[in-house]
């Protein structure tokens, strides 16, 4: 029996149901990404969510939308900090919120710290980029593949200094290369008490929006400026930050949310719409936390419309996958699509 005819038969009547046949996706070599997020739209599931995010995302990229981006996790030791500065540079990003961690390892980049490429655990190859000469006796050193437990992998690699975030390396020398430039030139050039709004600013050196880190208590630098402060008049009002960020809320016309992982960043960006005359005109989030165990970071964007942070009407997509591999196919396709 042919999909666009009942054939005869004889079926209910369907209200829910529409007839809108999945087509197969197609790729070629030399395809845009562009082209490729093309051939998600005739797909199901992931990728037919993120042909629908990366509309979204495009849509608020326009000059009219004002956009808010929550940043969580390890995108910064996972590579990916070039894509979000470039979006900031391109004036794609309004605001930013983000987490302490991202800061204190944005800043380590900064100050030509750099993360490198490791092992998850003793049974894992190494990961890299594009093989050099460098990369290849990198991938050479250490213990061999598949020697010791995760336990041992781990402890050997404290005994060398150097501290893992799942399959990437940071030495330690450059937290105390980061505690240096902080105690010497950061935090004496601001003033004695400061907003953490301030701070940001102070660190992140060239920008065009502003940064909020409302948890920065909750990192490495938050811990140094705890650090400082105890001998000095030092000090961070996390309160008066709400006031800027729920200004350029309350101002701004059309608005977008683009939630990256979940955590503080994520409610913070949310939230900020429940003191604002109106909601979220669009929202897209990339996490891989289930909704159903009830907490913040899995929570889905319809769950943000019951509360009043999306308008009845917004456009929003959820993609459930790594964001290491969700952001750049997001960004590139958004770009290419708002380009046209």
């Amino acid at each position: 029996m042919a999909d666009d005819t009942d054939g005869g038969a004889d079926v209910p009547p369907r209200e829910e149901f529409r007839h809108d046949p999945i087509e197969h996706a197609s790729v070629r070599a030399g395809m845009t990404v562009g082209e490729l997020v093309e051939e998600y739209g005739r797909a199901g599931i992931g990728a037919g969510a993120l042909h629908e995010a990366v509309d979204i995302t495009a849509a608020m990229f326009d000059d009219d939308v004002t956009t808010f981006v929550g940043l969580a996790g390890a995108m910064v030791p996972a590579g990916m900090r070039r894509i979000v500065a470039d979006l900031i540079r391109d004036g794609h990003i309004d605001v930013l919120v983000t987490t302490g961690a991202t800061l204190t390892h944005d800043a380590i980049e900064a100050i030509g710290g750099k993360h490198h490429h490791g092992r998850a655990g003793p049974h894992e190859t190494r990961s890299g980029a594009r093989c050099s000469p460098s990369t290849d006796a990198s991938r050479g050193h250490g213990r061999e593949q598949g020697a010791g437990s995760l336990r041992e992998h781990d402890e050997t690699l404290r005994d060398e200094w150097v501290d893992r975030i799942y399959d990437v390396y940071l030495p330690q020398e450059h937290f105390t290369l980061l505690e240096d430039h902080l105690r010497s030139e950061v935090f004496p050039e601001i003033e004695a008490r400061v907003t953490i709004q301030r701070l940001t600013d102070e660190l992140g050196h060239e920008h065009d929006v502003p940064i909020y880190a409302p948890a920065i208590q909750d990192s490495v630098l938050g811990l140094q400026a705890w650090l400082y402060a105890q001998t000095t008049d030092f000090g961070l009002d996390a309160l008066s930050d709400m006031s800027g960020l729920n200004d350029v809320a309350y101002e701004a016309g059309s608005t977008g949310a683009l939630v990256i992982g979940g955590g503080v960043p994520k409610n913070f960006v949310l939230q900020t719409m429940l003191v604002a005359p109106d909601a979220y005109d669009y929202a897209v989030q990339l996490t891989m936390d289930p909704e159903h165990a009830g907490g913040l970071s899995g929570a889905s964007l319809e769950e943000a419309r019951s509360w009043g942070k999306l308008e009845k009407a917004a456009r929003n997509a959820s993609v459930y996958a790594d964001a290491t591999i969700t952001l750049p196919l997001l960004v590139a396709g958004a770009r290419e699509s708002s380009s046209e």
